[in-house]
């Protein structure tokens, strides 16, 4: 991902030409950002012959390896393993209570991330010969014409070529709160890299990163407040998927603050934190030790130029593209976060799937097309895919649902994860529309009810398959069992 380092070559706009620049190096294709769209592509171009030029401000890798999946699932396999320890009484094991030490389990993590960083960079610059790899902030000042400013060069670069491809992702947002960044709030980036445990979390949004890492730093001993502007936590879920984890992480005593909406943040001498909220009961002010900002994220396009390019963005700021991935300038196109829509690295590795089948193989499809699985990665993890409950009743699709208490599941029982739910919405032609799973293993389980939609079973097929005892794939015989209509 191109990050918010240098913004354009020091004493000029992205319009005007460096006075030490050089001419133009052209090269077949340009792609902007070193993530998970950007790398392959990269790869399958330069493989087909083409000069390729990558460009990134910052790390290689994107932010799925540097501050997204890689890391933050390395600190969650700590913290889930931290109250796997803690809870061991209940298998009939005494052990003593696990010390959590911060600086060891940032180690680990940054050791992960300096791996699949070396990987990449030995693929870019080893591995596929046509790869130019740049280290820098790019901007066009033309349609297919780029001003490269490099991190570690005086003398500003123009690149052109006819196909460029924009990866640059995206940041956090930061909500617009009185003294929210005089404070020294964190964002998921920044938090990562912390090397104290906080004595009290202050957890600004309630959706996915919201509720991952606060799960994440209860477990590893922390005291959590999640607060949110929305009455219920994760506001794209159905109401039951919703009820059911919040009232699974406060079993495990994390506290919500809901339709609160924060107005002020203070430090006072003696290093408190104090988020003064709004909320129907009144005034209501937090004090913690730490504050986490995970409210949204905001595209990486501000200094980007591309007024200049005639490319056009939406009111957020994400660049419009067709569902081909094209922008309005021919031979640009956008990939990854950059262009909104669901912000998952699997979606971005599909954009580039895309990409390379339309001009390598002469195979177009398009993103309308595919599914959208995706997995929150608590414990127990939700898994979903297709249609949610909210979904078909916006889009007016008749259904059955059919919905399933983990702790019937034998599996469950045996291992002691018996929290959650399956949930699964069947059409009238008797195929699976969609699934939430809730349950321990919920991406894996989701994930065999997407290969059954992609193949299009019906679900008595499913419901009669001969499936291994005791696994958690038995789930997928019982869980149609007492498919109903929605209830109004």
């Amino acid at each position: 991902m191109q990050g918010r380092g240098p913004q354009a070559p020091r004493g000029v706009t992205s319009a005007q030409p460096h006075p030490n620049m050089t001419e133009s190096e052209r090269f077949d294709a340009i792609i902007i950002g070193s993530g998970q769209a950007g790398n392959p592509l990269a790869y399958a171009l330069a493989d087909a012959g083409r000069r390729v030029a990558l460009i990134e401000s910052r790390y290689l890798g994107g932010s799925c390896i540097n501050y997204g999946c890689s890391p933050t699932k390395a600190l969650l396999a700590a913290a889930h393993r931290a109250h796997a320890i803690r809870t061991a009484g209940a298998l009939g094991l005494r052990v003593p209570a696990p010390e959590v030490d911060m600086p060891a389990v940032i180690g680990r993590k940054n050791r992960l991330v300096e791996l699949h960083r070396e990987g990449i960079r030995k693929n870019l610059t080893l591995e596929h010969p046509g790869i130019t790899v740049l280290h820098g902030h790019a901007a066009f000042v033309g349609p297919r014409t780029l001003l490269l400013a490099p991190n570690r060069e005086i003398e500003a670069r123009r690149l052109t070529a006819p196909l460029i491809f924009i990866n640059t992702g995206t940041v956090a947002a930061w909500p617009d709160i009185e003294g929210i960044r005089e404070v020294g709030a964190l964002t998921n980036e920044t938090l990562l890299d912390l090397p104290e445990l906080p004595e009290h979390l202050i957890i600004l949004g309630g959706s996915y990163i919201g509720v991952e890492f606060g799960q994440m730093y209860r477990r590893f001993g922390a005291r959590v407040t999640i607060v949110d502007t929305e009455t219920r936590i994760m506001s794209r879920e159905d109401e039951d998927v919703q009820l059911e984890l919040q009232r699974l992480l406060e079993a495990e005593g994390i506290e919500f603050v809901l339709g609160a909406r924060a107005r002020r943040v203070s430090r006072g001498a003696d290093g408190t934190l104090t988020l003064t909220a709004d909320t129907r009961q009144g005034e209501r002010r937090l004090r913690g030790s730490h504050l986490l900002v995970a409210v949204g994220r905001q595209p990486n396009t501000e200094s980007l130029g591309l007024d200049l390019a005639g490319i056009d963005t939406d009111e957020h700021g994400y660049i419009r593209a067709d569902d081909e991935l094209r922008t309005g300038v021919r031979g640009v196109y956008a990939l990854g976060d950059v262009k909104g829509g669901p912000q998952f690295t699997h979606i971005s590795y599909d954009d580039y799937r895309i990409v390379r089948d339309r001009l390598l193989h002469g195979r177009r499809r398009r993103t309308t097309a595919r599914p959208l699985p995706y997995v929150v990665f608590t414990e127990p993890q939700l898994g979903r895919v297709g249609l949610s409950e909210k979904d078909a009743a916006a889009q007016g699709v008749t259904y059955r649902v059919g919905k399933l208490p983990v702790y019937h599941i034998g599996r469950a029982r045996e291992t002691e994860a018996p929290a959650g739910f399956l949930k699964v919405l069947v059409g009238e032609d008797d195929r699976l529309l969609g699934a939430a799973v809730l349950s321990e293993q919920g991406g894996e389980i989701m994930s065999m009810l997407q290969i059954a939609m992609a193949g299009r079973l019906k679900y008595q097929q499913l419901q009669n398959m001969v499936l291994a005892h005791p696994t958690w794939a038995e789930a997928l015989n019982n869980v149609f069992a007492k498919l109903q209509k929605p209830k109004t």
